[in-house]
């Protein structure tokens, strides 16, 4: 007898479409908080941007507060994965302009590609599951700043890495903002290129030799 099958593949239907509809509300959150920010944002501008009806979100979020969560937790999981990248034994091996490369460039792109991730994750009313889960990621960043300070200028007490791995990483936010604000292109190339000779520029002093050759795009 044979067996009926059927029936088996529905549910994997079923959950494949679930899943397309969460990332169109998901992409649609994003760019209403892009636009308006968190606080502004109502679930009923997230069902217009994503082109359903507030029913059928509700169906996969109860309320503006799970969807940011969601969002953000998506987010925050890439932005470990480029930190992962980014922060290797085998790069600190790299010449100061190379280690600025590898380190802001997944950064740059992450960012880039995904503009929400500043505008939800330091709004003044975010969901403070999200807020703890973005300050625990900033600590461990701050943590990998020190940790390469150290290893260029390992004379350095714990409290002037920690001073310099603050103003570096206060030097990237800032001109990570003039990077999003940058139209595509050309000028957004240019501004990136700025923003790494401004840290090569702060940090160059570190190393032993003179660091003179700007970083490449």
């Amino acid at each position: 007898m044979s067996e009926d099958v059927s029936e088996e593949p529905k549910p994997r239907r079923r959950q494949a479409r679930g899943e397309r509809r969460i990332a169109q509300l998901l992409q649609a959150a994003a760019n209403v908080f892009c636009a308006y920010g968190y606080t502004a944002t109502s679930t009923n501008a997230i069902a217009r941007e994503a082109s359903v009806s507030p029913g059928t979100l509700y169906q996969y979020f109860p309320n503006k507060e799970a969807i940011a969560i969601e969002l953000g937790e998506r987010l925050l999981h890439e932005m470990r994965e480029a930190h992962g990248q980014a922060f290797t034994p085998a790069n600190l091996t790299l010449p100061l302009p190379d280690l600025l490369d590898v380190v802001v460039d997944p950064m740059i792109t992450f960012n880039c590609e995904h503009p929400v991730f500043l505008a939800l994750m330091h709004g003044s009313e975010v969901p403070g599951r999200i807020a703890e889960e973005h300050d625990a990621l900033h600590a461990s960043l701050l943590t990998s700043v020190r940790d390469v300070i150290a290893h260029f200028a390992p004379e350095l007490s714990p409290e002037e890495r920690a001073r310099i791995a603050d103003m570096t990483f206060a030097i990237f936010k800032g001109g990570m903002g003039l990077v999003l604000a940058a139209p595509e292109g050309a000028e957004r190339d240019a501004t990136v290129a700025e923003l790494k000779t401004v840290l090569l520029r702060y940090l160059s002093p570190l190393v032993d030799e003179s660091v003179t050759t700007p970083p490449s795009r």
